[in-house]
Order: C-alpha cells, then structure tokens, then sequence
C-alpha cells in the first residue's frame, strides 16, 4: 500500500519500522519543524525524521500542515492511505481525505477512553489496571473516528509512563500491521466509538506536574510513576524545585503534615508524609543537578528528617 505517514516523537518510530519491514510504500514522512533543544538550544529533528533519513524516505516539515501548497504537494504523492502516529497538529478535513483510503491513527489508548494529548500519563495517573493501543479511522473531532483494531495489556502496578509509552509504541506498531492486512484483505469492520463514554486525557505541562502532598500515598505514587520521566512530578523544598521518582506506599501512618520527611536514610530514601499514609521516594533530580538516587541526594546535604515539601 502506498502510505503517507505522519509523525513526530519516538512513539512512532516503531510503527514507522513495520510499514517499511511489512514491504509497504511509504512515500515521504510529515514530522514538526526541527526545534531547539538541550543546554545550547541547536535546533533537534524529531525521532522520526531521524529514522526517515536513515532508511531514505523523504520528509516534509511544513510549519502548519493546511496551506494549498502544502496540499498540493502531498496530492501528487497519490497517496492510498495516510497513518498517524503522534503527529502534533490536529488536520482539516481536506488533509485527511487526500489518500484515497482516508487516515488512520495509532493512539495509545483503549478508545473511547483517554481521548487526547497524554493517555499514557493519565492512565497512569487515574489508576487504570489496563491499557492498550487503538487503530482508529480518522475524523474532524478529537480521537472520536470509528476502531479498526485494539489491543490490550493489563498494567502492572508500578509502572512509570516512560514504561508504558515504550510498551504501547511497539504494540501500536503491530496493531497496526494487522489493520492494515485486514484493510487490504476488505476483512476489516469499523465499529463507532461508544461517545457517551468518552473520557479525555489533557496535555500535561511542568507547571501542570507540580506535587500535592495533600492527597493520599496511593494518588501521589500514581502521580509520580504517572509523570516519571515527563513531565516529572516535583515539590519545592527550601524554595529549590526537585523532581522525585521512585516512589513506594509505606503501610505507616503520620501525624506530620504532608510533605514533612519523616526519615532520611541514606540506604532505603527518604519517606515523606501526605495526606493519607505515607510515601517513600528513591530518586530525585535537584534543580540545575543530574537524576540521583534519594541516598546520594541525602550523602549530598539533601533532605534531612524535618524538612518539608511544599
């Protein structure tokens, strides 16, 4: 099949593999604009346009994916069909109806839940014992185009969204060989979305991430495993940002008020206070420091039993 394909992170690099491993014609690559990055800000292509170099394909970077020019130039492509896998921009109507197969999508959720920006994080966050990756027609409203294909995994209870973004970029990769082979072989039934029961996962930004020390150790271990390694649940303690990880439920209760340490060892972490029981952290990444462990940090002059989170 000829396929325009559509990405930007590493999520869908795995997808973008398996079109070109299944024998599949991918034409060119739509990814972001290069973008600056890292301590020097030089500008960084995206996983996808890396991996499109590589093996070849050409790559198309436009600023916003709905100029006429832009259309124009992906209609002489003759495209089939196109897949999008995290691309970044939501696309027009017209963009989506180029190939003549229309556009599918590889989102890394059971649909109709967590439709949106960051299923990975909130599945996490909102204690979902299972996830999956979702094959979808694509359509003008948010994530809401019919299935072609799902698949499911149970979630293990302490997994970190970095886990689980990996795990669902190989699963999106073969679900979506299989809707592919049973599009090709017209075995392919598209079932609408149950709308009513559509819940949203909003994008998750640093500001968003910031710690409530408030809620219960259970909320709080998924918040943190749920922003582990982005965008990295953090607290302020002496008035420096810190990123935490790692976190385990201790059985304990506390008198403290959350976010007060209750102990600093330098072999088991540091275990904290909140709302309802108590949460030991392993790891931790000071402001302007590289990510340690908790018993380096305290070694280091970090926390001390008494200090408190806010």
């Amino acid at each position: 099949m000829r396929i325009l394909f559509w990405g930007t992170p590493e999520f869908a690099v795995p997808s973008l593999r398996a079109l070109q491993e299944e024998g599949h014609a991918v034409l060119a690559v739509v990814t972001q604009p290069d973008r600056p990055a890292g301590r020097g800000q030089s500008l960084r292509p995206s996983p996808v346009k890396q991996e499109a170099e590589r093996e070849g394909i050409p790559v198309l970077q436009p600023e916003r994916p709905r100029d006429d020019a832009f259309i124009s130039q992906i209609r002489g492509l003759e495209p089939d069909l196109s897949v999008i896998a995290a691309y970044g921009h939501i696309l027009s109507d017209e963009v989506l109806n180029v190939p003549r197969r229309g556009s599918i999508n590889v989102h890394a959720s059971l649909l109709p839940e967590l439709r949106g920006a960051a299923p990975v994080n909130w599945a996490i966050i909102r204690g979902h014992t299972h996830s999956g990756v979702t094959i979808m027609r694509m359509v003008r409203e948010l994530d809401a185009g019919p299935i072609l294909y799902r698949v499911a995994t149970p979630l293990p209870d302490d997994i970190t969204a970095g886990e689980l973004y990996a795990m669902l970029s190989e699963m999106g990769a073969i679900g979506l060989i299989e809707a592919l082979a049973q599009m090709e072989a017209d075995a392919l039934t598209e079932v609408e979305q149950l709308h009513d029961r559509a819940t949203y996962a909003p994008k998750l930004g640093r500001s968003d991430a910031r710690i409530d020390w408030t809620l219960d150790a259970v909320s709080l271990d998924r918040w943190i495993r749920g922003c582990d390694p982005w965008p990295a649940a953090w607290s302020e303690l002496d008035e420096v940002p810190v990123q935490v990880f790692a976190p385990r439920i201790d059985g304990s209760v506390s008198e403290q008020p959350p976010g007060t340490v209750l102990d600093a060892d330098p072999r088991r972490g540091i275990r904290i206070a909140t709302g309802d029981g108590t949460l030991w952290v392993g790891e931790v990444k000071p402001a302007g420091r590289a990510r340690m462990t908790t018993g380096a940090w305290i070694t280091g002059r970090g926390a001390k039993e008494g200090d408190r989170f806010q």
